[in-house]
């Protein structure tokens, strides 16, 4: 008899892209399981690189400072090229983190397993775990128009195998779901059974890759450097303890079969690529290490897939749907950004909150973004593994051509430069309203401190991603007659005709309640009495926050002039859960809040 069961999100794949989906979910009280086709996770090696946007996200989810305690944190980048005597010198450095408005200058290296073990602690934590090994072996959608479009129907069947030892009987399981993700990685079964299609080019370029405990001469060890020799190309990763990660562009005749012309796995050993490093390198010496860690090797390969939803009922991410090279460090940056950013709407269309057309705004916003970081790559990696320019090569790369690359990328690397354009959940009309935080990114970080205990708070840590929008309530400077406005606005935010009446929903079960005030004053914090913001605006002491610098007069203010908000008006920043502006308006433009949630949201009954 085989077992059936049924399930609100089947999660296919536990690596980083379905861990972050599995937390967040699990974050917002949804029914799920999350299965994977290896007994164990990662132990060392593949991805290793937190951007500082990604480093905001899981802090907006409570799991940043492990990684802060555990990472290498990278805030250097230093550049070689050939010198005159024939082998490489330093031709300067810059900030590793070039984006102005990023909470974290620097990036965090840790290993691919920390940062799945860090999701699974979280998951253990809720009493939840990873189903493994298992594997699907087939994947039926329902074709039934009306069955698709009902959110509290079950149209997706898979058949999951239990992978047990060879010699066992095959176990099945059959799983009836109401949505599945399929997040299991470049090769996606998920992927391939829905027939979408990797678009997009193999390059010619192959980079080994080696972790290991290095000794050297080399002055630039802990810091990320790129060196472009006559010899070849090398980045260096500093990683977690000692060890550093080198990428190493490989000559064809080091690691091809000249019978077959295809790569020979034999031939990537930690000793070939330490003697290519020793060639790149000179005149610094890389002695033969004592430990490695891992090592392996790659062509840099560059595709998007062609869709990332099949009738918004079986969804793709990370690996599955964009590939690209690792030295830009994006990888698992882009993959867990993409389960952050359907989570919250997978989320609010199961607790019946939201129409399930919101879900059409994953791929419209995240193969966009694959879409841009694959033509970032694609410029990135030729730059990266051309050849320098010397007297003999004219053609080939120079220092300010690398450099003014790497500055000009520094927002998008970051994911710091993330920009979703204009849809039902991004609205610019009002854009004017605070020219600065740009609709459509996430929202800037900025300390402001709490009213009724002057201490410093960053904004970004109001804006926890618990499936709620965040309304920032830019109230202004409040003289007696702006606090007349401001109580009007109360008053008419408590009509029933008003958004936040018809979609305030409030906390029931499991699910969050959707909007959380978080009132702004302007002016200094001995002169605000937050007790004379009406009620609604303060559910808490501790919401009240105030534009002014904190008792040293180091932290915060200034965030009223920087944002080019009007201390005379009221003004409204919607923040998305998963940290992204959605919309702002002033408090004399309620129609068109009440348009952007009414375009997107079911009203409460």
């Amino acid at each position: 008899m085989v077992k059936e069961s049924r399930v609100d999100v089947l999660i296919i794949g536990a690596g980083p892209s379905g861990l972050m989906c599995a937390n967040a979910l699990a974050g917002a009280g949804v029914d799920f399981r999350i299965i994977d086709n290896r007994p164990i996770g990662v132990a060392a090696g593949q991805a290793d690189g937190i951007q500082p946007r990604t480093i905001e996200v899981l802090q907006s989810y409570g799991l940043a400072d492990s990684l802060l305690k555990d990472g290498a944190q990278m805030y250097l980048c230093a550049f070689y090229n050939p010198g005159p005597d024939g082998g490489i010198e330093r031709t300067g450095r810059a900030p590793d983190v070039t984006a102005p408005t990023a909470r974290y200058p620097f990036k965090i290296t840790i290993d691919q397993g920390s940062i799945e073990s860090m999701f699974i602690e979280s998951l253990k934590s809720q009493g939840l775990s990873v189903d493994r090994p298992m594997a699907p072996s087939s994947l039926e959608i329902s074709e039934d128009p009306e069955e698709l479009l009902d959110p509290s129907s079950y149209p997706v069947k898979v058949v999951l195998d239990h992978l047990g030892p060879s010699d066992t009987t095959l176990e099945q399981e059959i799983v009836y779901a109401k949505f599945v993700l399929g997040a299991d990685g470049a090769h996606s079964w998920v992927r391939k059974t829905l027939g979408f299609t990797m678009d997009g080019e193999q390059t010619d370029y192959i980079w080994g890759v080696i972790d290991f405990v290095p000794d050297t001469d080399f002055p630039d060890i802990r810091n990320r450097a790129a060196i472009h020799s006559n010899n070849g190309s090398c980045m260096i990763i500093p990683r977690e303890g000692d060890k550093v990660r080198f990428y190493l562009q490989m000559a064809d005749k080091d690691v091809m079969d000249p019978e077959t012309g295809r790569i020979d796995k034999r031939k990537v050993t930690s000793e070939n690529l330490i003697n290519t490093a020793r060639k790149t390198f000179h005149p610094y010496v890389v002695n033969q290490p004592k430990e490695v860690d891992w090592c392996s090797i790659y062509i840099i390969g560059q595709r998007v897939a062609s869709k990332f939803s099949k009738h918004e009922r079986v969804f793709i991410a990370g690996d599955a749907c964009h590939t690209h090279s690792p030295k830009a460090g994006q990888g698992m940056n882009a993959s867990m950004n993409d389960t952050h950013n359907l989570a919250w709407k997978l989320a609010q269309v199961l607790r019946g909150r939201a129409d399930i057309s919101l879900l059409k705004t994953y791929e419209l916003e995240r193969q966009k973004y694959a879409k841009d970081l694959i033509d970032f790559d694609r410029e990135f990696s030729a730059l990266f593994s051309g050849k320098p320019r010397t007297s003999e090569n004219q053609e080939g790369v120079t220092h300010e051509q690398f450099l003014s690359a790497f500055m000009a990328f520094g927002g998008f690397s970051s994911g710091i430069g993330v920009h979703y354009m204009p849809s039902v959940i991004v609205d610019t009309i009002h854009q004017s309203c605070a020219p600065t935080i740009i609709i459509g990114q996430r929202m800037l970080p900025q300390i402001f401190v709490r009213a009724a205990d002057a201490r410093p708070i960053e904004i970004q840590d109001v804006l926890p991603a618990d499936t709620r929008f965040k309304i920032l309530l830019f109230v202004g400077l409040l003289t007696s007659e702006q606090l007349a406005n401001v109580r009007r606005l109360a008053e008419e935010l408590q009509l029933p005709t008003n958004f936040l009446q018809k979609y305030g929903y409030p906390a029931e079960g499991n699910a969050q309640s959707m909007f959380d005030i978080i009132p702004i004053t302007a002016g200094q914090k001995d002169d605000v009495n937050f007790l004379d913001l009406p009620l609604m605006f303060r559910s808490h002491w501790s919401t009240v926050l105030i534009d002014d610098t904190d008792v040293t007069g180091r932290l915060g203010g200034g965030a009223y002039k920087r944002f080019g908000i009007d201390e005379k008006a009221i003004t409204m920043v919607i923040v998305r859960p998963d940290g992204y502006v959605g919309m702002i308006a002033p408090s004399t433009a309620l129609e068109s809040l009440d348009k952007y949630f009414g375009s997107f949201m079911i009203g409460r009954t």
